[in-house]
């Protein structure tokens, strides 16, 4: 006679085998998504200053409502004392960011444009103190702007001395692993020459395709010059929305993926005329997300 207490534990065990499976292949199918924030190529984020929040941590929550991984965050400005440098409120960055699930994608420092690299000696301190700022936070990138007050073109005095004061810090910057990437009006040429006389692999490009564009530059090729000169992207319009512009990003996606760039990209302006802006995000996320998959 069969024993059954053997064709029960049987039974069981086959059951436990097709529930196992069954849990297995449920896995196999979510597991991409929890796996993704590690293992995808690009991941995109927006400017706290283009979202309204600029040097202010709500801006991961609106980040959050759009559907970003994360937010380019504003070192602060001297009427604040550039206050990310302060740990009381690098922590209240860190928990806006861990209550949103997104995280601090990079620092810019848009002060510069006001009170110049070039000249103002305070902003030395700055960028040095934004090295320490990207260990405490975990970011890499510092974005240095060269517009408006800070402009380099035509400014052979301006650029000797942007090129001595990167020289000086360069070597603080590489041992952190942090890149100080230079936004600016210049072309790749002119990018590439002041990073030749630094001298340094912690000194690259921050490349703004619409500024770019609007200059005139040929930026699908210039992106192919730069290569692994280039630290992060900002994906930007002026007054339109993303994809509806000057600027054709699935050619800017196909020269990335030619230099073989992966990492940030932020989302900067546009908003459309008489376009709201948490509206506008969401269709320029959306159709960032159809571009870098």
């Amino acid at each position: 006679m069969p024993n059954h207490c053997t064709q029960l534990s049987r039974r069981l065990m086959l059951k436990r085998s097709a529930l196992t499976a069954a849990s297995l292949a449920a896995w196999e199918t979510l597991s991409p998504l929890f796996a993704a924030p590690d293992k995808r190529r690009f991941r995109l984020g927006a400017c706290d200053w283009s979202l309204g929040r600029m040097a202010d941590p709500a801006a991961f929550e609106l980040a959050r409502q759009i559907g970003l991984d994360g937010v380019q965050v504003s070192l602060g400005t001297a009427a604040d004392e550039t206050h990310l440098c302060q740990p009381a409120v690098q922590q209240q960055y860190q928990r806006a960011a861990r209550q949103a699930g997104l995280q601090v994608a990079s620092l810019g420092i848009a002060e510069l444009n006001s009170i110049p690299y070039k000249s103002d000696p305070r902003t030395v301190g700055w960028v040095s103190e934004s090295i320490d700022v990207c260990g405490a936070l975990d970011v890499n990138v510092v974005l240095l702007a060269f517009f408006a007050n800070d402009d380099l073109r035509g400014d052979k005095a301006g650029v000797d001395e942007v090129v001595r004061r990167l020289k000086a810090i360069a070597p603080k910057a590489e041992k952190a692993g942090v890149a100080l990437g230079i936004e600016s009006w210049l072309s790749a040429d002119e990018h590439l020459a002041i990073i030749e006389r630094v001298g340094s692999k912690a000194v690259k490009v921050y490349y703004d395709v619409c500024n770019s564009n609007d200059r005139g530059y040929d930026i699908y090729r210039e992106i192919r010059q730069l290569g692994k000169h280039i630290c992060e992207f900002h994906a930007k319009e002026n007054g339109a929305l993303l994809g509806q512009g000057k600027v054709d990003f699935h050619k800017v996606r196909a020269a990335m993926d030619d230099i073989g760039y992966s990492g940030w990209v932020q989302i900067e302006g546009a908003v459309p005329p008489g376009g709201k802006l948490l509206e506008s995000y969401q269709a320029n996320c959306k159709f960032m997300r159809g571009i870098l998959g």
